[in-house]
């Protein structure tokens, strides 16, 4: 798109149709030949794979009430089409973030002036109990307002359909050709407020009742002994979890009261993502300075956690995703065996870059791992599509998520926190910690070792310059990753997985996706996908070695992260 077409495309938006403070924000933006223009008006947000997510500002390629209205009128009309017959219902629910509140109640609006009821959370709530939500109140859709672990610019809009789980095809390509069809004269702003109803206790009593039965197991008594440092990173956790904490019988809690007050600024951390350790510092500490067994901080819209546990010599170590992912699933695994729940029909969801560790666990009881495309809407559509055939234990992937159980279908940080902490009871109960647990998956299987890498690429030329990396690695493939001859390369994308040595090639019987996966005779992993939702190209390593000995795991761990290394490097990714 030129410049005259970038300016042509903003002067619509210098109409009657737009507020005023719109209108004056685009006209300074054109006085003034801002750079940002063009930013704001080259493409129309689309959905990836969370939904809608990007800079909040007037625009078509921004988050405002215009581009929100257009999505929910899109929806609305898609609903009447697909549910003629009936009062359609959708449930509504906001985290933190600048604009949430606001945003979520011209969305309500929208969908009421569309004759649709509402349930609207009263204040914020994490984003697995919208999820709960829709399910629990009957409703035919679901939103969030939400940008995750966004910096504080950024909102975004999450679509869940009635099973609970993130719209995927057809609904999803359905959707958006109504929302194509969408002029933004077309949107209904003005509410019905007889159809909007607001919702907050009485779901949050149901929800955190379901999420006690789920991630509880009663595999100690001494949960009272165990000391917890919990942290909300100024999110919406803080409104479920002290409750959910009381109820199932944690009362030595420690809650990081300067990352306890909901705030979208973010005040005390660079970045509010779990990933990062920089994110759980401030909880770390006091854990150090009161001795305590657990850390576990979420982000702000409560669906992802980092868990921080003491390693073999007692020391504080922050858990990346596939541990927490290997540690959480092989505990569920365990019990639902202990129970005698296991009997050849049930499954765990994974995804094509979580580590295979996953699939070595479930194997070993005798239970089914489906692999999907990144996104947890996958898992969700494996639990919708198994329904009546085989029972969900759990599922998760690499980026911090997991699921327990299909009561929500979406992952979340709720249940995963109080399973976290039902292992971390058993554990101390027995003289170890949550640490042990994952050492004893490595020596009962492999010692595998993930790493990620983001490479952040900005604006119009960023996402061409990805485009080409995607391009350059499809055309010419990598054939040796530190000295091992590369057997498989799975092209998600052409749907065909080419084994590199022989030159045959299989069909891959998943949806497209912008994925590539290399891998090795000798187990070495490389993926590369670009980000659905943020600027960036995400790199996937996954390496393992036999561990034969606990007392050798620093040792075998160390190989595995100079191994990474020296493969980082040898893709000039460093």
């Amino acid at each position: 798109m030129n410049t005259t077409e970038i300016i042509n495309k903003a002067k619509l938006w210098l109409m009657d149709t737009f507020d005023a403070d719109t209108q004056k924000e685009i006209q300074q933006l054109i006085d003034t030949n801002s750079k940002d223009l063009t930013d704001r008006f080259y493409k129309d947000l689309e959905f990836g794979t969370g939904g809608m997510r990007g800079v909040m500002g007037a625009g078509t390629n921004r988050i405002n009430k215009y581009t929100l209205g257009k999505n929910t009128q899109g929806l609305s009309n898609y609903l009447h089409r697909a549910f003629p017959k009936k009062q359609c219902k959708v449930a509504i629910a906001y985290d933190c973030r600048h604009n949430s509140k606001k945003f979520a109640k011209d969305v309500a609006d929208v969908f009421s002036a569309n004759d649709i009821k509402v349930f609207l959370f009263e204040d914020l709530r994490p984003t697995p109990e919208l999820s709960y939500a829709v399910r629990e109140l009957d409703c035919d859709a679901g939103i969030v307002l939400t940008a995750s672990h966004n910096p504080p610019e950024y909102n975004g809009y999450k679509v869940y359909f009635n099973d609970g789980g993130q719209i995927i095809p057809p609904q999803d390509g359905d959707i958006i050709n109504e929302i194509d069809h969408v002029a933004f004269a077309d949107i209904k702003f003005k509410a019905n407020e007889n159809l909007i109803e607001y919702i907050g206790e009485e779901v949050d009593a149901k929800f955190i009742r379901d999420a006690i039965k789920n991630a509880t197991f009663n595999s100690t008594k001494e949960k009272e002994k165990l000391k917890i440092v919990f942290t909300s990173l100024h999110g919406t956790s803080i409104s479920i979890m002290p409750q959910a904490f009381k109820q199932a019988g944690y009362i030595d809690v420690h809650f990081v009261e300067e990352q306890r007050i909901p705030n979208g600024d973010f005040p005390t951390v660079k970045s509010p993502n779990p990933e990062e350790p920089a994110a759980l510092k401030m909880a770390t500490e006091l854990a150090e300075k009161i001795g305590a067994d657990i850390v576990i901080g979420t982000d702000p819209d409560c669906d992802r956690l980092g868990i921080a546990v003491r390693n073999l010599e007692g020391k504080l170590v922050l858990l990346n995703g596939n541990q927490t992912f290997a540690i959480l699933c092989g505990f569920l695994i365990r019990k639902w065996a202990d129970e005698g729940k296991i009997n050849g029909k049930q499954f765990v969801g994974s995804t094509i870059v979580s580590t295979p560790l996953i699939e070595e666990i479930a194997t070993s009881y005798g239970v089914e791992t489906k692999i999907g495309l990144t996104g947890f809407k996958w898992i969700a559509k494996m639990i919708r599509e198994a329904e009546g055939k085989q029972d969900f234990i759990g599922g998760g992937e690499e980026s911090f998520g997991f699921m327990v159980g299909d009561f929500v279908r979406d992952k979340d940080a709720v249940s995963a926190t109080l399973l976290a902490c039902e292992i971390a009871a058993n554990a101390k109960s027995k003289g170890q910690s949550v640490y042990s647990e994952l050492i004893d998956l490595y020596k009962k299987h492999n010692f595998y070792k993930e790493h990620l890498i983001s490479v952040v690429k900005q604006g119009v030329e960023g996402a061409n310059e990805i485009k080409q990396m995607m391009s350059d690695m499809r055309k010419n493939p990598i054939t040796e990753i530190e000295g091992e001859k590369v057997k498989y390369l799975f092209d998600y994308e052409s749907s065909v997985c080419k084994n590199l040595l022989t030159d045959e090639e299989t069909p891959i019987d998943l949806p497209k996706s912008n994925v590539l996966i290399y891998l090795t005779e000798k187990g070495t992993r490389i993926a590369a996908r670009p980000s659905g939702t943020e600027p960036k190209i995400k790199f996937y390593f996954s390496v393992k070695l036999p561990l034969d000995k606990i007392e050798e795991a620093v040792k075998v761990e160390k190989l595995l992260d100079q191994k990474i290394e020296r493969i980082i490097t040898e893709l000039k990714l460093n």
